[in-house]
Protein backbone atom coordinates (compact mmCIF):
# COMPACT_ATOMS: atom_id res chain seq x y z
CA UNK A 1 0.00 0.00 0.00
CA UNK A 2 2.62 2.60 0.77
CA UNK A 3 4.53 2.87 -2.72
CA UNK A 4 0.78 3.35 -4.50
CA UNK A 5 0.05 6.11 -1.91
CA UNK A 6 3.37 7.25 -2.74
CA UNK A 7 2.61 7.44 -6.38
CA UNK A 8 -0.41 9.39 -6.09
CA UNK A 9 1.26 12.22 -3.63
CA UNK A 10 4.48 12.62 -6.75
CA UNK A 11 1.57 12.66 -9.49
CA UNK A 12 -0.56 15.22 -7.22
CA UNK A 13 2.51 17.17 -6.32
CA UNK A 14 3.19 17.10 -10.25
CA UNK A 15 0.08 18.42 -11.17
CA UNK A 16 0.16 21.50 -8.48
CA UNK A 17 3.45 22.29 -9.90
CA UNK A 18 2.63 22.41 -13.52
CA UNK A 19 -0.60 24.44 -12.19
CA UNK A 20 1.80 27.08 -10.82
CA UNK A 21 4.17 27.24 -13.95
CA UNK A 22 1.19 27.54 -15.82
CA UNK A 23 -0.09 30.40 -13.48
CA UNK A 24 3.37 32.38 -13.55
CA UNK A 25 3.75 32.05 -17.40
CA UNK A 26 0.62 33.49 -17.99
CA UNK A 27 0.99 36.35 -15.62
CA UNK A 28 4.83 36.69 -17.47
CA UNK A 29 3.08 37.37 -20.94
CA UNK A 30 0.44 39.60 -19.65
CA UNK A 31 3.22 41.65 -17.98
CA UNK A 32 5.02 41.65 -21.55
CA UNK A 33 2.34 42.73 -23.26
CA UNK A 34 1.63 45.90 -21.27
CA UNK A 35 5.14 47.27 -20.29
CA UNK A 36 6.77 46.24 -23.88
CA UNK A 37 4.29 45.25 -26.54
CA UNK A 38 1.75 48.22 -25.58
CA UNK A 39 4.84 50.53 -24.98
CA UNK A 40 6.08 49.51 -28.81
CA UNK A 41 2.63 49.98 -30.50
CA UNK A 42 2.73 53.49 -28.54
CA UNK A 43 6.06 55.02 -30.23
CA UNK A 44 4.47 55.58 -33.23
CA UNK A 45 3.00 58.77 -31.70
CA UNK A 46 6.25 59.87 -30.81
CA UNK A 47 7.91 59.17 -33.83
CA UNK A 48 8.63 63.06 -34.78
CA UNK A 49 10.48 63.57 -31.13
CA UNK A 50 11.83 60.70 -31.59
CA UNK A 51 13.26 61.18 -34.99
CA UNK A 52 14.54 64.82 -33.93
CA UNK A 53 16.62 63.86 -31.15
CA UNK A 54 17.91 61.14 -32.72
CA UNK A 55 19.15 63.84 -35.58
CA UNK A 56 20.53 65.98 -33.07
CA UNK A 57 22.59 63.36 -31.32
CA UNK A 58 23.87 62.89 -34.84
CA UNK A 59 24.80 66.08 -35.01
CA UNK A 60 26.70 66.16 -31.82
CA UNK A 61 28.56 63.16 -32.97
CA UNK A 62 29.66 64.33 -36.21
CA UNK A 63 30.93 68.10 -35.01
CA UNK A 64 32.74 66.13 -32.27
CA UNK A 65 34.77 63.85 -34.71
CA UNK A 66 35.64 67.00 -37.16
CA UNK A 67 36.68 69.30 -33.87
CA UNK A 68 38.63 66.74 -33.42
CA UNK A 69 40.19 65.69 -36.51
CA UNK A 70 40.75 69.26 -37.12
CA UNK A 71 42.62 69.55 -34.05
CA UNK A 72 44.57 66.82 -34.25
CA UNK A 73 46.02 68.38 -38.09
CA UNK A 74 46.69 71.57 -36.26
CA UNK A 75 49.36 70.05 -33.03
CA UNK A 76 50.47 67.44 -36.02
CA UNK A 77 52.11 70.15 -37.72
CA UNK A 78 55.53 69.72 -38.10
CA UNK A 79 58.11 72.96 -37.76
CA UNK A 80 62.12 73.40 -38.94
CA UNK A 81 64.14 72.25 -35.50
CA UNK A 82 68.09 72.28 -34.68
CA UNK A 83 69.80 69.34 -35.37
CA UNK A 84 70.82 66.43 -37.80
CA UNK A 85 73.84 65.85 -39.61
CA UNK A 86 74.29 67.65 -43.39
CA UNK A 87 76.50 65.80 -46.18
CA UNK A 88 77.20 67.92 -48.76
CA UNK A 89 78.76 65.88 -51.74
CA UNK A 90 81.38 67.93 -54.23
CA UNK A 91 83.37 66.46 -56.66
CA UNK A 92 87.31 67.06 -56.25
CA UNK A 93 89.93 66.96 -53.35
CA UNK A 94 90.36 69.05 -50.13
CA UNK A 95 93.71 70.46 -50.46
CA UNK A 96 93.74 73.99 -48.62
CA UNK A 97 91.07 75.56 -46.53
CA UNK A 98 93.38 79.27 -46.11
CA UNK A 99 91.43 81.76 -48.06
CA UNK A 100 94.33 83.44 -49.17
CA UNK A 101 95.06 80.33 -51.34
CA UNK A 102 91.98 78.23 -52.05
CA UNK A 103 90.83 77.40 -55.49
CA UNK A 104 88.53 74.99 -56.40
CA UNK A 105 84.88 74.30 -55.25
CA UNK A 106 85.88 71.65 -52.73
CA UNK A 107 88.78 73.84 -51.12
CA UNK A 108 86.36 77.04 -51.41
CA UNK A 109 83.28 75.61 -49.47
CA UNK A 110 85.43 74.05 -46.42
CA UNK A 111 86.71 77.66 -46.53
CA UNK A 112 83.88 79.53 -46.95
CA UNK A 113 82.60 77.67 -43.59
CA UNK A 114 85.28 78.20 -41.59
CA UNK A 115 85.87 81.47 -41.80
CA UNK A 116 84.73 85.55 -41.65
CA UNK A 117 85.22 88.09 -44.13
CA UNK A 118 84.65 91.79 -42.84
CA UNK A 119 81.75 91.67 -45.39
CA UNK A 120 79.34 89.86 -47.17
CA UNK A 121 75.96 89.31 -49.34
CA UNK A 122 72.71 89.16 -47.42
CA UNK A 123 69.66 87.05 -49.59
CA UNK A 124 68.93 90.39 -51.58
CA UNK A 125 72.64 90.46 -52.73
CA UNK A 126 73.36 93.54 -50.78
CA UNK A 127 76.91 93.81 -49.66
CA UNK A 128 75.86 93.68 -45.59
CA UNK A 129 78.54 93.43 -42.83
CA UNK A 130 79.99 90.38 -41.65
CA UNK A 131 82.98 90.62 -39.38
CA UNK A 132 82.46 94.58 -39.96
CA UNK A 133 79.70 96.52 -38.74
CA UNK A 134 79.82 99.44 -41.31
CA UNK A 135 82.42 101.16 -43.74
CA UNK A 136 82.72 105.25 -44.40
CA UNK A 137 84.50 106.76 -47.42
CA UNK A 138 86.27 109.81 -47.02
CA UNK A 139 85.40 112.82 -49.86
CA UNK A 140 88.10 112.08 -52.09
CA UNK A 141 86.90 108.03 -52.24
CA UNK A 142 90.49 107.05 -51.19
CA UNK A 143 90.24 106.43 -47.97
CA UNK A 144 87.74 103.58 -46.39
CA UNK A 145 87.64 103.15 -42.73
CA UNK A 146 86.11 99.75 -41.57
CA UNK A 147 84.71 99.35 -38.06
CA UNK A 148 85.01 95.79 -36.53
CA UNK A 149 81.65 94.18 -34.22
CA UNK A 150 82.40 93.91 -30.89
CA UNK A 151 83.42 90.79 -29.24
CA UNK A 152 84.41 88.82 -32.15
CA UNK A 153 86.46 85.47 -31.15
CA UNK A 154 88.49 83.06 -32.98
CA UNK A 155 87.12 79.26 -33.34
CA UNK A 156 90.24 79.12 -30.24
CA UNK A 157 88.92 81.40 -27.97
CA UNK A 158 91.86 84.46 -28.69
CA UNK A 159 90.25 87.84 -29.47
CA UNK A 160 89.75 88.66 -32.94
CA UNK A 161 91.08 92.36 -33.55
CA UNK A 162 91.91 95.07 -36.31
CA UNK A 163 95.53 93.27 -36.28
CA UNK A 164 94.23 90.32 -37.43
CA UNK A 165 92.47 92.19 -40.38
CA UNK A 166 95.60 94.19 -40.94
CA UNK A 167 97.95 90.33 -41.06
CA UNK A 168 95.42 89.19 -43.70
CA UNK A 169 95.58 92.04 -46.11
CA UNK A 170 99.47 92.86 -45.44
CA UNK A 171 99.69 88.70 -45.88
CA UNK A 172 98.55 89.09 -49.10
CA UNK A 173 99.95 92.11 -50.59
CA UNK A 174 103.88 89.66 -49.78
CA UNK A 175 104.63 88.34 -52.82
CA UNK A 176 106.55 86.02 -50.77
CA UNK A 177 103.17 84.66 -49.64
CA UNK A 178 102.01 83.40 -53.35
CA UNK A 179 98.35 84.13 -52.94
CA UNK A 180 96.57 84.47 -55.66
CA UNK A 181 94.74 87.54 -54.99
CA UNK A 182 97.86 89.84 -54.80
CA UNK A 183 96.84 91.36 -57.87
CA UNK A 184 94.37 93.37 -56.64
CA UNK A 185 96.27 94.37 -53.48
CA UNK A 186 99.25 96.35 -54.55
CA UNK A 187 99.66 99.58 -53.70
CA UNK A 188 96.83 99.77 -51.15
CA UNK A 189 98.09 100.65 -47.56
CA UNK A 190 96.52 98.94 -44.56
CA UNK A 191 96.77 99.94 -40.76
CA UNK A 192 94.56 99.91 -37.73
CA UNK A 193 93.90 102.85 -35.59
CA UNK A 194 92.84 100.89 -32.56
CA UNK A 195 91.63 97.22 -31.67
CA UNK A 196 88.57 97.72 -33.69
CA UNK A 197 89.09 99.80 -36.48
CA UNK A 198 90.96 99.21 -39.95
CA UNK A 199 92.07 102.03 -42.34
CA UNK A 200 92.82 101.50 -46.17
CA UNK A 201 94.16 104.19 -48.34
CA UNK A 202 93.86 103.60 -51.89
CA UNK A 203 96.32 105.58 -54.65
CA UNK A 204 93.31 106.58 -56.45
CA UNK A 205 89.60 106.60 -56.33
CA UNK A 206 87.72 103.23 -56.76
CA UNK A 207 84.25 102.74 -56.00
CA UNK A 208 84.03 98.74 -56.15
CA UNK A 209 86.33 98.64 -53.19
CA UNK A 210 83.90 97.23 -50.67
CA UNK A 211 83.44 94.52 -52.91
CA UNK A 212 86.97 93.33 -52.74
CA UNK A 213 86.64 92.69 -48.80
CA UNK A 214 84.65 89.98 -49.24
CA UNK A 215 87.75 87.31 -49.06
CA UNK A 216 88.33 85.12 -45.33
CA UNK A 217 90.30 86.99 -42.50
CA UNK A 218 93.06 84.80 -40.92
CA UNK A 219 94.60 84.86 -37.17
CA UNK A 220 97.86 86.74 -36.52
CA UNK A 221 98.64 84.53 -33.62
CA UNK A 222 98.04 80.64 -35.80
CA UNK A 223 101.43 81.87 -37.91
CA UNK A 224 103.84 83.34 -34.93
CA UNK A 225 107.37 84.03 -36.20
CA UNK A 226 106.79 81.62 -39.42
CA UNK A 227 108.63 82.85 -41.97
CA UNK A 228 105.84 84.14 -45.06
CA UNK A 229 107.60 81.71 -47.94
CA UNK A 230 106.03 78.76 -46.17
CA UNK A 231 102.50 79.63 -45.26
CA UNK A 232 101.44 77.71 -48.17
CA UNK A 233 102.72 74.84 -46.31
CA UNK A 234 101.75 75.30 -42.74
CA UNK A 235 99.23 72.59 -40.90
CA UNK A 236 97.12 75.37 -40.67
CA UNK A 237 95.59 75.39 -44.20
CA UNK A 238 94.31 71.64 -44.27
CA UNK A 239 94.19 69.62 -40.79
CA UNK A 240 94.37 72.70 -38.35
CA UNK A 241 92.65 76.02 -40.00
CA UNK A 242 91.01 78.56 -36.99
CA UNK A 243 88.23 80.87 -38.25
CA UNK A 244 85.81 82.78 -37.07
CA UNK A 245 82.86 81.73 -39.49
CA UNK A 246 80.16 79.56 -38.35
CA UNK A 247 81.79 75.86 -38.25
CA UNK A 248 84.75 74.56 -37.23
CA UNK A 249 87.06 71.82 -38.25
CA UNK A 250 86.75 68.34 -36.28
CA UNK A 251 87.54 65.70 -38.00
CA UNK A 252 89.15 64.73 -41.59
CA UNK A 253 88.87 61.12 -42.76
CA UNK A 254 90.60 59.68 -45.76
CA UNK A 255 89.72 56.86 -48.05
CA UNK A 256 90.90 55.29 -51.45
CA UNK A 257 94.67 54.86 -52.48
CA UNK A 258 94.72 56.40 -55.50
CA UNK A 259 92.91 59.44 -57.77
CA UNK A 260 90.23 57.15 -58.70
CA UNK A 261 88.88 56.57 -55.74
CA UNK A 262 90.28 58.77 -52.89
CA UNK A 263 87.15 60.17 -51.02
CA UNK A 264 87.46 62.67 -48.12
CA UNK A 265 85.04 63.15 -45.51
CA UNK A 266 85.69 66.92 -43.85
CA UNK A 267 83.57 67.13 -40.56
CA UNK A 268 82.85 70.12 -39.50
CA UNK A 269 80.87 71.28 -35.69
CA UNK A 270 79.20 74.79 -34.76
CA UNK A 271 81.26 77.51 -34.03
CA UNK A 272 78.90 77.78 -30.24
CA UNK A 273 80.40 82.01 -30.36
CA UNK A 274 80.20 82.52 -34.01
CA UNK A 275 79.21 86.53 -33.92
CA UNK A 276 75.38 86.05 -35.44
CA UNK A 277 74.95 82.91 -32.82
CA UNK A 278 75.47 78.81 -33.52
CA UNK A 279 74.40 77.33 -36.03
CA UNK A 280 71.43 75.37 -36.31
CA UNK A 281 72.49 71.72 -37.93
CA UNK A 282 74.81 69.68 -35.29
CA UNK A 283 77.04 68.82 -38.02
CA UNK A 284 78.08 69.44 -41.68
CA UNK A 285 80.32 66.90 -43.56
CA UNK A 286 81.79 67.85 -46.88
CA UNK A 287 82.29 64.85 -48.85
CA UNK A 288 84.32 64.78 -52.02
CA UNK A 289 84.30 62.43 -54.64
CA UNK A 290 86.51 61.72 -57.42
CA UNK A 291 83.35 61.13 -59.79
CA UNK A 292 79.94 62.36 -60.82
CA UNK A 293 79.07 58.25 -61.12
CA UNK A 294 80.26 57.81 -57.20
CA UNK A 295 78.42 61.06 -56.28
CA UNK A 296 75.49 60.45 -57.65
CA UNK A 297 75.33 56.83 -56.70
CA UNK A 298 75.84 57.81 -52.91
CA UNK A 299 73.00 60.62 -53.48
CA UNK A 300 70.49 57.68 -54.41
CA UNK A 301 71.87 55.11 -51.92
CA UNK A 302 70.46 58.64 -49.20
CA UNK A 303 73.94 58.82 -48.60
CA UNK A 304 73.71 62.84 -49.08
CA UNK A 305 71.60 65.45 -48.10
CA UNK A 306 72.97 67.66 -51.26
CA UNK A 307 75.16 67.78 -54.33
CA UNK A 308 77.34 70.05 -55.83
CA UNK A 309 79.24 70.54 -59.33
CA UNK A 310 76.37 69.06 -61.85
CA UNK A 311 75.06 71.53 -64.33
CA UNK A 312 71.52 69.72 -65.06
CA UNK A 313 69.42 67.12 -62.94
CA UNK A 314 70.57 63.47 -63.86
CA UNK A 315 68.08 61.27 -65.09
CA UNK A 316 68.29 58.74 -62.68
CA UNK A 317 68.14 61.35 -59.74
CA UNK A 318 65.32 63.54 -61.20
CA UNK A 319 62.78 60.90 -60.21
CA UNK A 320 64.01 60.04 -56.87
CA UNK A 321 61.51 60.50 -54.34
CA UNK A 322 61.75 64.30 -52.18
CA UNK A 323 64.74 65.81 -54.65
CA UNK A 324 64.54 69.16 -54.79
CA UNK A 325 66.85 71.60 -57.14
CA UNK A 326 67.16 75.37 -56.38
CA UNK A 327 68.61 77.30 -58.96
CA UNK A 328 71.11 80.26 -58.46
CA UNK A 329 71.58 82.79 -61.43
CA UNK A 330 75.09 84.06 -61.06
CA UNK A 331 75.99 87.64 -61.22
CA UNK A 332 78.33 86.70 -64.37
CA UNK A 333 78.35 86.35 -68.03
CA UNK A 334 78.62 83.63 -70.66
CA UNK A 335 79.77 85.36 -73.33
CA UNK A 336 81.71 84.86 -76.62
CA UNK A 337 85.12 86.65 -76.69
CA UNK A 338 85.63 88.03 -80.42
CA UNK A 339 89.62 88.50 -80.21
CA UNK A 340 89.80 92.03 -81.82
CA UNK A 341 93.25 92.52 -82.65
CA UNK A 342 93.95 89.98 -85.03
CA UNK A 343 92.53 87.92 -87.91
CA UNK A 344 89.51 87.83 -89.54
CA UNK A 345 87.63 88.95 -86.20
CA UNK A 346 89.49 92.18 -86.35
CA UNK A 347 87.32 93.19 -88.85
CA UNK A 348 84.39 95.30 -86.90
CA UNK A 349 81.76 94.46 -90.19
CA UNK A 350 82.07 90.49 -89.07
CA UNK A 351 81.24 90.90 -86.10
CA UNK A 352 78.67 92.90 -86.05
CA UNK A 353 77.28 90.33 -88.76
CA UNK A 354 77.86 87.50 -85.84
CA UNK A 355 76.07 89.32 -83.29
CA UNK A 356 73.34 90.32 -85.44
CA UNK A 357 72.80 87.33 -87.59
CA UNK A 358 72.14 85.03 -84.26
CA UNK A 359 69.04 84.19 -82.55
CA UNK A 360 70.84 83.90 -78.87
CA UNK A 361 67.42 82.40 -77.45
CA UNK A 362 67.44 79.53 -80.39
CA UNK A 363 71.19 78.59 -79.60
CA UNK A 364 70.57 78.34 -75.86
CA UNK A 365 66.80 77.13 -75.65
CA UNK A 366 68.02 73.74 -75.29
CA UNK A 367 69.52 74.45 -71.86
CA UNK A 368 68.05 72.78 -68.72
CA UNK A 369 66.48 75.19 -66.51
CA UNK A 370 65.67 78.63 -67.40
CA UNK A 371 68.13 81.16 -67.82
CA UNK A 372 68.72 84.81 -67.67
CA UNK A 373 69.91 86.43 -70.99
CA UNK A 374 72.93 88.67 -71.39
CA UNK A 375 72.82 91.01 -73.82
CA UNK A 376 75.18 93.83 -71.96
CA UNK A 377 78.36 94.28 -70.47
CA UNK A 378 76.27 94.65 -67.38
CA UNK A 379 74.09 92.65 -66.15
CA UNK A 380 69.80 94.19 -65.95
CA UNK A 381 70.38 94.23 -61.86
CA UNK A 382 73.91 96.49 -62.38
CA UNK A 383 73.10 100.08 -61.69
CA UNK A 384 73.88 101.72 -64.52
CA UNK A 385 72.55 99.48 -66.82
CA UNK A 386 70.82 100.63 -70.11
CA UNK A 387 68.71 98.43 -72.38
CA UNK A 388 69.26 101.01 -74.74
CA UNK A 389 72.68 99.67 -75.45
CA UNK A 390 72.07 96.12 -75.74
CA UNK A 391 74.14 94.36 -78.35
CA UNK A 392 71.94 94.58 -81.62
CA UNK A 393 70.32 91.79 -83.10
CA UNK A 394 68.77 92.36 -86.54
CA UNK A 395 68.46 88.87 -89.36
CA UNK A 396 70.30 86.62 -90.86
CA UNK A 397 68.80 88.41 -94.01
CA UNK A 398 70.13 91.48 -92.98
CA UNK A 399 73.92 90.03 -91.50
CA UNK A 400 74.19 88.81 -94.93
CA UNK A 401 73.32 91.91 -96.85
CA UNK A 402 76.10 93.74 -94.83
CA UNK A 403 78.74 91.44 -95.24
CA UNK A 404 78.16 91.42 -98.77
CA UNK A 405 78.27 95.34 -98.79
CA UNK A 406 81.66 95.17 -97.22
CA UNK A 407 83.07 92.57 -99.55
CA UNK A 408 82.96 89.04 -98.30
CA UNK A 409 81.82 87.05 -101.44
CA UNK A 410 79.98 83.76 -100.97
CA UNK A 411 82.28 81.24 -102.23
CA UNK A 412 80.72 78.20 -104.36
CA UNK A 413 81.54 76.04 -101.18
CA UNK A 414 79.21 78.56 -99.26
CA UNK A 415 82.53 80.17 -97.11
CA UNK A 416 82.70 83.61 -97.43
CA UNK A 417 86.45 85.17 -98.05
CA UNK A 418 87.45 88.66 -99.05
CA UNK A 419 90.98 89.57 -100.35
CA UNK A 420 91.57 85.81 -100.52
CA UNK A 421 90.83 85.13 -96.90
CA UNK A 422 88.24 83.03 -96.13
CA UNK A 423 85.70 83.56 -93.74
CA UNK A 424 87.02 80.72 -90.85
CA UNK A 425 87.69 80.79 -87.60
CA UNK A 426 88.14 78.96 -84.28
CA UNK A 427 86.61 79.12 -81.05
CA UNK A 428 87.43 77.09 -77.79
CA UNK A 429 84.87 76.20 -75.00
CA UNK A 430 85.12 73.89 -72.00
CA UNK A 431 84.25 70.40 -72.75
CA UNK A 432 80.77 70.20 -70.75
CA UNK A 433 77.33 68.93 -72.55
CA UNK A 434 76.09 73.13 -72.13
CA UNK A 435 79.18 74.43 -74.00
CA UNK A 436 78.54 71.80 -76.73
CA UNK A 437 75.06 72.03 -77.48
CA UNK A 438 75.58 76.19 -77.54
CA UNK A 439 78.71 76.15 -79.90
CA UNK A 440 76.56 73.29 -82.48
CA UNK A 441 73.92 76.28 -82.05
CA UNK A 442 75.97 79.08 -83.12
CA UNK A 443 77.96 76.81 -85.91
CA UNK A 444 74.38 76.06 -87.97
CA UNK A 445 73.15 79.69 -87.57
CA UNK A 446 76.77 81.75 -88.14
CA UNK A 447 76.80 78.66 -91.02
CA UNK A 448 73.56 80.59 -93.05
CA UNK A 449 76.05 83.62 -92.89
CA UNK A 450 78.98 81.98 -95.10
CA UNK A 451 80.93 81.63 -91.87
CA UNK A 452 82.59 78.17 -91.46
CA UNK A 453 83.07 77.92 -87.56
CA UNK A 454 85.70 75.41 -86.07
CA UNK A 455 85.11 74.33 -82.34
CA UNK A 456 87.49 73.28 -80.02
CA UNK A 457 85.78 71.56 -76.86
CA UNK A 458 88.93 71.45 -74.07
CA UNK A 459 89.00 69.72 -70.70
CA UNK A 460 89.18 72.46 -67.87
CA UNK A 461 93.62 72.26 -67.73
CA UNK A 462 93.57 72.56 -71.40
CA UNK A 463 91.05 75.60 -71.40
CA UNK A 464 92.70 77.45 -68.69
CA UNK A 465 96.22 77.33 -70.52
CA UNK A 466 94.40 78.41 -74.04
CA UNK A 467 92.79 81.56 -71.76
CA UNK A 468 95.77 82.76 -70.31
CA UNK A 469 97.80 82.50 -73.19
CA UNK A 470 94.85 84.08 -75.38
CA UNK A 471 95.74 81.39 -77.91
CA UNK A 472 92.15 81.59 -79.55
CA UNK A 473 90.14 83.26 -82.08
CA UNK A 474 86.59 83.41 -80.19
CA UNK A 475 86.29 82.23 -76.65
CA UNK A 476 82.95 80.93 -75.02
CA UNK A 477 83.67 81.83 -71.12
CA UNK A 478 82.09 82.95 -68.11
CA UNK A 479 83.62 86.11 -66.52
CA UNK A 480 82.27 86.84 -62.81
CA UNK A 481 80.81 90.69 -63.00
CA UNK A 482 79.68 90.97 -59.55
CA UNK A 483 77.08 93.75 -58.29
CA UNK A 484 79.40 96.63 -58.57
CA UNK A 485 79.41 98.09 -62.52
CA UNK A 486 83.09 98.49 -62.98
CA UNK A 487 83.79 96.00 -65.65
CA UNK A 488 87.71 97.77 -66.17
CA UNK A 489 89.61 94.43 -65.85
CA UNK A 490 87.19 92.91 -68.93
CA UNK A 491 87.41 95.83 -71.12
CA UNK A 492 90.34 98.65 -70.99
CA UNK A 493 92.66 98.15 -72.77
CA UNK A 494 95.44 98.54 -70.64
CA UNK A 495 94.18 94.59 -69.67
CA UNK A 496 95.22 93.41 -72.63
CA UNK A 497 99.28 93.77 -71.85
CA UNK A 498 100.57 90.40 -71.40
CA UNK A 499 102.43 92.40 -68.57
CA UNK A 500 99.10 92.82 -67.44
CA UNK A 501 98.82 90.72 -64.01
CA UNK A 502 95.39 89.41 -64.94
CA UNK A 503 95.12 89.99 -68.59
CA UNK A 504 91.11 89.29 -68.07
CA UNK A 505 90.56 91.84 -71.63
CA UNK A 506 89.54 88.43 -73.10
CA UNK A 507 88.30 90.71 -76.51
CA UNK A 508 91.75 92.46 -76.44
CA UNK A 509 89.45 94.75 -76.81
CA UNK A 510 90.80 98.72 -77.75
CA UNK A 511 88.92 102.08 -77.52
CA UNK A 512 89.68 105.41 -76.57
CA UNK A 513 85.94 106.23 -75.43
CA UNK A 514 85.60 103.19 -74.00
CA UNK A 515 88.86 103.65 -71.62
CA UNK A 516 87.76 106.97 -70.42
CA UNK A 517 84.67 106.13 -69.81
CA UNK A 518 85.38 102.91 -67.71
CA UNK A 519 88.57 105.22 -65.70
CA UNK A 520 85.69 107.51 -65.36
CA UNK A 521 82.76 105.49 -64.50
CA UNK A 522 84.97 103.53 -61.56
CA UNK A 523 86.09 106.62 -59.69
CA UNK A 524 82.36 108.54 -58.62
CA UNK A 525 80.54 107.46 -55.88
CA UNK A 526 76.78 108.74 -56.93
CA UNK A 527 75.13 106.09 -58.50
CA UNK A 528 73.51 108.52 -60.55
CA UNK A 529 76.55 110.29 -61.56
CA UNK A 530 78.02 107.00 -62.05
CA UNK A 531 75.43 105.63 -64.54
CA UNK A 532 76.04 108.74 -66.69
CA UNK A 533 79.74 107.83 -66.81
CA UNK A 534 79.40 104.63 -68.05
CA UNK A 535 77.14 105.24 -71.08
CA UNK A 536 79.96 106.41 -73.75
CA UNK A 537 81.96 102.81 -72.91
CA UNK A 538 77.72 101.06 -73.35
CA UNK A 539 77.74 103.26 -76.42
CA UNK A 540 80.94 102.10 -77.70
CA UNK A 541 80.35 98.60 -76.77
CA UNK A 542 77.00 97.86 -78.65
CA UNK A 543 78.78 99.09 -82.23
CA UNK A 544 82.03 97.72 -81.76
CA UNK A 545 80.66 94.32 -81.03
CA UNK A 546 84.02 92.84 -78.89
CA UNK A 547 81.89 89.93 -78.10
CA UNK A 548 78.52 88.40 -78.23
CA UNK A 549 77.16 87.79 -74.81
CA UNK A 550 74.59 85.03 -74.29
CA UNK A 551 73.07 84.41 -70.82
CA UNK A 552 74.52 84.40 -67.19
CA UNK A 553 75.22 80.94 -65.78
CA UNK A 554 73.23 79.14 -62.79
CA UNK A 555 74.43 77.47 -59.65
CA UNK A 556 72.39 74.25 -59.40
CA UNK A 557 72.13 72.93 -56.25
CA UNK A 558 70.47 69.31 -55.72
CA UNK A 559 69.29 68.44 -51.87
CA UNK A 560 66.79 65.45 -50.81
CA UNK A 561 64.24 66.82 -48.83
CA UNK A 562 63.66 70.76 -48.29
CA UNK A 563 66.14 72.44 -46.39
CA UNK A 564 64.98 75.40 -44.58
CA UNK A 565 66.77 78.73 -45.26
CA UNK A 566 67.86 77.95 -48.54
CA UNK A 567 66.12 79.15 -51.59
CA UNK A 568 66.29 80.65 -55.72
CA UNK A 569 68.45 83.91 -55.10
CA UNK A 570 70.99 85.67 -57.30
CA UNK A 571 74.47 85.24 -56.06
CA UNK A 572 78.11 86.47 -56.57
CA UNK A 573 79.90 82.99 -56.67
CA UNK A 574 79.27 79.32 -55.70
CA UNK A 575 79.79 79.97 -52.17
CA UNK A 576 77.31 82.86 -51.47
CA UNK A 577 74.53 79.71 -51.00
CA UNK A 578 76.19 79.66 -47.82
CA UNK A 579 76.10 83.32 -46.33
CA UNK A 580 73.18 82.42 -44.61
CA UNK A 581 74.41 78.12 -43.51
CA UNK A 582 73.86 79.42 -39.88
CA UNK A 583 70.19 79.65 -40.22
CA UNK A 584 69.62 76.18 -42.19
CA UNK A 585 67.60 73.78 -40.69
CA UNK A 586 66.72 70.20 -41.92
CA UNK A 587 64.92 68.11 -39.07
CA UNK A 588 61.39 68.78 -38.58
CA UNK A 589 59.81 68.12 -34.99
CA UNK A 590 55.43 68.36 -34.33
CA UNK A 591 54.65 72.16 -33.85
CA UNK A 592 53.12 73.25 -30.64
CA UNK A 593 50.57 75.57 -31.65
CA UNK A 594 48.44 77.43 -28.58
CA UNK A 595 44.64 77.74 -28.79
Amino acid sequence: MQPQNTQARIRRLFRKRRRQAEHIGAMAEDQLERNLVRKFNRLYSVRRFVVVWVLLCLAMVSSVVVQTRALGSYYQTLQPAAGGIYREGIIGTYTNANPLYVTGQVNDAVSKLIFASLFKYDNKNNLVGDLAQRYDVDAAGTTYTVKLKPDLTWHDGKPLTAADVVFTYQTIQNPDAQSPLNVSWQNVTVSASDDQTIIFKLPNPLTSFPYSLTNGVIPKHSFGTANVSNYRSMPFNTVRPVGAGPYQLKTIEVTGNSPSTRQEEIELVPFEKYHAGPPAISSFIVHTYPSRELMVSDFQDRGLTAMVGLQEVPKDVADVENVQTTVMPLTAANMVFFKTSSGVLSDKTVRQALVGGVDVDASTKGIQKPVLPVRAPLLPSTPGYNAGYAQIHTSTEAANALLDAQGWVRQPNGIRSKGGQPLVFKLYAQNVPEYRQVTEGLKSQWQKLGVSLQVYLQEDADLRSTVSSHSYDALLYGISLGVDPDGFVYWHSSQTDVRSPSRLNLSEYSSPVADSSLEDGRTRQDPTLRAIKYGPFLSAWQQDAPALGLYQPRFLYITRGQVDGLQDRLITADTDRFNNVDEWMIRRVPKTNKL
